[in-house]
């Protein structure tokens, strides 16, 4: 049985990645969303009700409640946390050693407690799904190093503990919940772009910050927009029961599909570090065999293989080519696939209804849940063959897997009410904790009729307005769509939620149009980095309006034009400093706040430390200082790699030239001639104290 040691490996390092770009991105956008001169002040949200100490911070989980003992407010509190949680992340990501449940737990309070204080600026599904994967990364981390284990027992893989394996199956289990729920989605909403098979004829120019490729792919023909949209519902729906198949290649296929999609949309846009941490959680699909290629599996002498095995490989290959048939089948059958050889096109439609998909999602679901049990039970049986003694430990990873199952009854709402009622008690006590959440990403698609934005725009004397052009959303219809992934600009995102409907379901509009009359600096930086750029930058406008438009991509034909652009309606209405609409909305909306900050120290060394970093850092645009850190990082990985053959060539305990290392002896010799020595990684430490030990 293949083991997941390099699997887990890759899992941590790619979660602490994910985490360090999180927390980086975030800090860049601090002052402008949360500050005290910020869209929605962060310090309105802790306020002291006359609780206990503790039974605060348990109904509002936060490390921020902490920040006046060091002198901080809650912005500088938050700043805080964010840069030690990207420090911690890159500690993480570098140093085996910081691989510890402990810095994961760290890790994931922090990012929970900005949450709780980020409003409607950290309220994206991809937020809570790093919180659960940060959570799931506290369980499969390693108590102690390799290196420190005590050898396996017979039979078992070296270094490797044998309920290791347990708490990584539940990165399985989340990765199936959010493919699978995402499909279903689309189909269960009734949306008539995904039921006609169209939704990628409108999706590139109308998502929120597409990228150059989506131009091209928007342009693509009709038939390819339609056969894309067959494979996204096959990847999403149909590929997801394999990721808990017996058979290893039918796990590799699943995984290769998930990577190929997540690819793609990384390509064509920017969705920040949502597709990177679905990437990651694909690493649960993998094994030892498929990353290293174990020594002894293509260069072992070939010898008489027992009839039993060949009967099993045998059914095996079967197996998998029935899937495969299978999958093609219903692709064809229930897509209506037809090729035109005539036109060189393929015809697709739904054949299907929804009454009938609802049917078969109500008959699927619970099946899929006992998929699920019975690759755990596998997973269970396989640690107890190796010990036997885990003990109280499944407890707790029973307790995850029942509090995973509540979120995700919610794709059909007939298997919420039976499921037992045990795990909604549970899930109900920790669901402000966000441990486990329901996810279902492009329920509906939107701007059919064109891309709804929102456009600001300011003017000194009411006659004359100037458009307040975004760093990031579109605006000038000569620029190009950026690539900014890693990054969130979270007002962009939230600019393209805004324009969806009127501006009061989008209270902190009115909060943004306050700010830009006052001329916040925090708060133009998340517009235009580069202060000289704003065109309001030597005295604020002193009126402030918004209008909405339709855009839509430009033809091949237009030169020197990505978009083109129609006038739909006001906005929002011509607004001042004082204006009794304006006023009006703020004392609405609750966003006046006439009450000073509280007092803190600002002579502080921390606060100073804080400032003096954030002045360092404010030149830098949110990409490139979180490229920069993925070029450091790689730099460090190629110093690491070039330094590790010297370090255990000059090590004491190192063999000497031309001197063969002996295997390990074993009281079975046959075990020992199947056991396959993991070839030593380079860029751990661990590694290189595993290799002397032997």
């Amino acid at each position: 049985m293949a083991g997941s040691r390099l699997p887990r490996r890759l899992f941590l390092q790619g979660v602490a990645a994910v985490f360090m770009f999180a927390f980086a991105s975030l800090y860049t956008q601090i002052p402008g969303l949360y500050g005290p001169e910020g869209i929605l002040p962060a310090r309105k949200t802790l306020r002291p009700q006359g609780k206990g100490r503790w039974q605060q911070l348990w109904e509002t989980p936060t490390l921020l409640w902490e920040a006046p003992r060091l002198g901080l407010d809650t912005a500088q509190g938050l700043e805080l946390l964010s840069l030690l949680g990207a420090l911690l992340a890159l500690g993480a990501l570098l140093l085996s050693p910081l691989r510890h449940p402990v810095v994961y737990l760290l890790l994931w309070a922090a990012y929970l407690s900005a949450c709780q204080v980020g409003q409607v600026f950290l309220y994206f599904q991809w937020d809570s799904l790093l919180l659960e994967t940060g959570f799931l990364a506290v369980l499969v981390a390693p108590l102690r190093p390799a290196s420190h284990r005590k050898q396996a027992p017979q039979g078992g893989r070296a270094g490797a503990l044998p309920h290791e394996d347990l708490p990584f199956w539940l990165v399985r289990w989340l990765l199936f919940r959010l493919m699978f729920a995402s499909g279903v989605v689309k189909l269960t909403s009734r949306c008539p772009a995904w039921w006609g098979l169209t939704a990628l004829t409108y999706h590139y120019e109308t998502q929120c910050l597409p990228t150059p490729a989506a131009w091209f792919a928007h342009h693509l023909p009709v038939w390819l927009h339609k056969l894309s949209v067959v494979a996204t519902f096959l990847i999403e729906i149909a590929v997801p029961p394999l990721f808990f198949a017996p058979i290893r290649r039918l796990r590799l296929a699943a995984f290769y599909s998930q990577v190929l999609l997540q690819v793609l949309i990384i390509i064509t846009g920017n969705y920040n570090f949502f597709n990177l941490m679905t990437l990651v959680l694909t690493t649960a699909l993998l094994d030892d065999q498929h990353l290293a290629a174990e020594p002894g599996h293509g260069s072992r002498k070939k010898t008489t293989t027992s009839w039993p095995k060949a009967l099993l490989a045998t059914l095996s290959l079967l197996l998998e080519l029935a899937v495969y048939g299978l999958l093609a089948y219903g692709t064809v059958h229930y897509f209506g696939l037809e090729v035109d050889w005539q036109q060189r096109t393929i015809h697709s439609r739904t054949t299907f209804t929804f009454h009938q998909f609802s049917q078969w999602l109500k008959t699927l679901t619970l099946p899929t849940v006992w998929l699920g049990v019975a690759s755990l039970a596998w997973e269970l049986l396989s640690a107890l063959w190796r010990w036997t003694q885990v003990r109280g430990w499944l407890r707790k990873f029973s307790a995850a897997v029942k509090l995973s199952l509540v979120p995700y009854s919610y794709v059909e709402p007939g298997t919420h009410g039976r499921l037992w009622t045990g795990a909604h008690r549970l899930f109900g006590a920790v669901e402000h904790l966000q441990l486990a959440n329901s996810y279902g990403l492009f329920r509906r698609m939107t701007g059919l009729g064109g891309r709804p934005e929102v456009v600001l725009e300011g003017s000194y004397d009411g006659h004359h307005w100037t458009e307040i052009e975004f760093m990031y959303k579109p605006g000038n219809l000569s620029r190009p769509p950026p690539v900014v992934v890693p990054h969130q600009p979270r007002l962009d995102w939230q600019m393209w939620f805004a324009a969806l409907g009127p501006h009061t379901h989008s209270p902190w509009f009115t909060s943004l149009v306050l700010r830009l009359l006052q001329g916040k600096e925090p708060v133009i930086r998340l517009i235009q980095s580069q202060v000289a750029r704003y065109p309001f930058h030597k005295q604020p406008p002193t009126y402030v309006r918004a209008q909405r438009y339709k855009y839509w991509f430009s033809q091949p034909g237009e030169q020197g034009q990505w978009w083109r652009r129609q006038w739909v309606e006001e906005f929002f209405p011509p607004v001042s400093l004082g204006d009794p609409t304006l006023e009006t909305l703020l004392r609405q909306f609750g966003l006046q706040d006439k009450s000073p900050p509280r007092a803190r120290s600002a002579n502080s060394t921390l606060a100073q430390a804080l400032h003096w970093t954030r002045t360092q850092l404010s030149p830098l645009e949110a990409p490139a200082l979180l490229w920069g850190l993925l070029v450091a990082i790689g730099a460090v990985r190629v110093v690491q790699a070039l330094l590790a053959p010297w370090s255990l060539r000059s090590s004491p305990l190192a063999p000497a030239s031309g001197e063969k290392r002996r295997p390990a002896p074993h009281k079975d010799s046959g075990a020992a001639s199947e056991q396959a020595t993991p070839a030593p990684n380079p860029c751990t430490s661990s590694s290189r104290t595993a290799r002397r030990k032997k």
